[in-house]
């Protein structure tokens, strides 16, 4: 991915962050959120997926709700949120295969939303039947 688009998605990414509610502002302080190009070759092969651009994002650890709370677990590993620029600028293109920044916008938000959507354990259907999938 070329230095201007790149930055063209961060900067409609800090846009949408910035019009995002507060308490979501503060979750993200515990739970990290990293925007990366695409998924790593692990990732890919993990999902099976042929092409970078198939992934807009990435809820890696467990749900609030699967989590012990006896003390006598392991303890899991850190959760992330990672979210794919190929993947939600695939999402963002016109019929004629430019980028919509109206649509950039709205993908980011929902992605974003949805991968919060899977730290609290909210699975695939239900997130779809709430319009961000």
């Amino acid at each position: 991915m070329d230095h201007d688009l790149r930055d063209h998605f961060d900067r409609t990414f800090d846009l949408v962050m910035d019009a995002m509610p507060e308490h979501i502002h503060k979750l993200l302080q515990e739970v990290p959120l990293i925007v990366e190009d695409h998924p790593s070759d692990e990732i890919m092969d993990s999902f099976d997926m042929a092409y970078t651009d198939e992934l807009c994002g990435l809820h890696d650890g467990l749900p609030l709700g699967e989590r012990g709370g006896d003390g006598g677990e392991a303890v899991p590993l850190p959760e992330v949120i990672y979210i794919y620029r190929e993947g939600i600028f695939a999402q963002s293109l016109d019929d004629e295969g430019y980028v919509d920044d109206e649509e950039l916008a709205r993908q980011i938000g929902i992605t974003v939303l949805h991968e919060i959507g899977h730290h609290f354990g909210m699975t695939e259907a239900q997130l779809k039947r709430l319009g961000y999938d």
